[in-house]
């Protein structure tokens, strides 16, 4: 059903649904755009108005290639909205869920196009805050570039930004997405640059390997791994570019490549990656999910009771529900420093000899519940067993044995 947005859109269907609110296929006076609308409840909040209002120079000003244009940001009544171009395509993350991991040549050519969008809004003093394949579009009309790579979009700027005001989220919350967040996020420190490259070489580390470095299980752990753990190596790829991958995970912001200097060298290493295949390397088991989480530590829009994730996938917002399509957003407390503590740092997880399962991991425990399963088996055939026993005895004792006896063998 169409609906007018300020006086020069009007929004025809949806596109899809986040936790900060809804993208609908739209048109303007320009043609088709996409209009991302915020939650009724955000655009009552006339902090966060605000704080769109101010943001409104800088998010249409930034005009790059490789960068999804805003054109304009509307506040109409309960109605906010960003209005941006729109792209012909789909998001990284559908590719991934398709493919599960890309070849090393095409990988490379899609995060240089999204490091030299980093680049340009770097330069506007403009830091997205969350870069994640969800948020990086592939445009299906656009020129193939090397290994077959559509071109790529980075989106959503500015989103994180406007939801993060002072009011609505607590000095102890973090916002941001699990996998793709940088130490210094964990540990309360503001966002800078750095962080938009440190989740950048994570995206390219899960289109190699097929899944986060330090991602899996609960939310909690997927944190302190970005603190405590360095990242496990991939074999089957150039040095210049694995050495390219761990500069952008340094923990230390300051030993991380500027976007420029990442798109840069990036599209040095290209030549190097014609004709390698996709990585054959297994995902590390994920520390289990606790069977629920705390509802006073994790804002997770779920149920008391309810189990989590297999991935750290929370709302955005809080009190929000979770996305429909991909539920990646969070909001959640910053960790305590002995929370942080789960192991030394510059350690990783260590590899396990074939066969064996890590003490913890979702296997070890699924293990171990069936060998209780089988102890308790036994024990109740062995008391079963004693008990057919004992009253096979009473019944077959002296015939001038008193009949009430034989309840002695029955057990209290």
């Amino acid at each position: 059903m169409a609906r007018n947005i300020g006086s020069r859109y009007t929004t025809h269907q949806i596109l899809g649904r986040g936790s900060a609110g809804t993208v609908w296929l739209g048109e303007g006076p320009e043609g088709p755009v996409a209009v991302k609308l915020l939650r009724e409840d955000l655009a009552s909040d006339q902090e966060l108005v605000g704080r769109f209002v101010q943001e409104r120079t800088a998010l249409l000003g930034l005009d790059h290639p490789r960068v999804v244009k805003v054109r304009d940001l509307v506040v109409d009544g309960n109605d906010l909205a960003l209005v941006m171009d729109l792209v012909r395509g789909t998001d990284l993350r559908t590719r991934l869920d398709r493919e599960r991991r890309l070849a090393p040549e095409a990988a490379v050519a899609i995060v240089a196009d999204v490091a030299d969008a980093l680049a340009a809004a770097h330069a506007a003093g403009i830091v997205h805050r969350d870069v994640k394949p969800e948020n990086i579009l592939l445009d299906m009309e656009g020129p193939l570039g090397p290994g077959g790579a559509h071109p790529a979009l980075l989106t959503d700027f500015g989103v994180a930004k406007l939801i993060d005001t002072p009011g609505r989220t607590k000095a102890t919350r973090i916002i941001g997405t699990p996998d793709y967040l940088a130490p210094e996020i964990v540990e309360g420190l503001p966002p800078r640059a750095a962080v938009d490259i440190y989740a950048l070489a994570t995206v390219l580390y899960e289109l190699l390997a097929g899944f986060t470095p330090f991602g899996g299980g609960h939310p909690g752990a997927v944190l302190r791994r970005h603190v405590t753990e360095t990242v496990v190596p991939l074999p089957g790829i150039p040095e210049e570019l694995w050495q390219l991958i761990v500069q952008c995970l340094a923990k230390a912001p300051a030993s991380r490549l500027r976007a420029s200097e990442l798109a840069a060298r990036l599209k040095d290493v290209l030549p190097l990656l014609k004709g390698i295949p996709p990585l054959d390397v297994d995902e590390p088991d994920a520390e289990p999910a606790p069977e629920t989480y705390e509802e006073d530590a994790f804002a997770t829009g779920a149920g008391a009771g309810e189990p989590g994730p297999r991935r750290a996938a929370v709302p955005l917002v809080p009190g929000a529900s979770a996305d429909s399509n991909r539920d990646t957003h969070t909001s959640m407390r910053v960790p305590a420093p002995d929370e942080l503590s789960g192991g030394p740092l510059g350690t990783a997880r260590a590899p396990r000899p074939a066969g064996a399962r890590r003490p913890g991991s979702a296997r070890h425990k699924a293990e171990a519940v069936r060998k209780r399963r089988i102890t308790l088996t036994i024990a109740a055939v062995v008391v079963a067993g004693a008990l057919g026993a004992g009253g096979y005895l009473a019944s077959s004792g002296d015939a001038d044995t008193p009949p009430q006896d034989s309840k002695q063998s029955s057990l209290p």
